[in-house]
């Protein structure tokens, strides 16, 4: 029973990470948010014998808010970019909560509609525009997913590189 009380801490740590790793291709998982409480979860549970500082769990908190500051606009900054006018971006956002409801492909293809929709209707732009403010918007939220990926897997090898090598 006692090492089963041991091993408790390192079996929710590691669902915490695999559950943030698996989430990171699933915009409506919360990722990172899962990896930060992995490392808190790790930290609270084990105190002095996790091998975790709090500089690691204050790291961790700003790779989850820089990438979801930049998830959060990369459609709206892709469809901008692409020459789209203030309804692209609006037209993008919607798309992508539309697009939450069908997922996988709801991800892409929600902010392309979205903003060629808004732009079309409410920007008064051609088809033509319209299509390229939503290509922009599509490429922006793309983006955005694989910042999500990449900073996901970084802050999986920060946390585990502290919990394991740099105690």
């Amino acid at each position: 029973m006692d090492s089963l009380i041991q091993l408790l801490p390192w079996v929710i740590t590691y669902l915490f990470l695999i559950t943030g790793l698996i989430g990171a291709f699933f915009p409506v998982i919360p990722s990172h948010l899962l990896i930060l409480f992995a490392g808190i979860a790790h930290y609270a549970m084990l105190k002095e014998d996790s091998g975790l500082g709090i500089t690691t769990l204050v790291v961790l908190a700003l790779f989850l808010v820089a990438s979801q500051t930049f998830e959060m606009l990369s459609g709206s900054i892709g469809s901008k970019s692409f020459g789209g006018s203030k309804w692209g971006p609006m037209g993008a956002i919607t798309g992508v909560m539309v697009g939450l409801f069908f997922p996988p492909f709801g991800f892409i293809i929600g902010p392309l509609v979205g903003a060629l929709l808004f732009e079309k209707f409410f920007g008064k732009k051609n088809l033509k525009d319209a299509t390229t403010s939503g290509v922009g918007s599509a490429v922006g939220t793309l983006s955005g997913l694989l910042v999500r990926l990449i900073v996901a897997f970084l802050m999986t090898i920060y946390l585990l590189l502290d919990i394991y090598v740099l105690k």
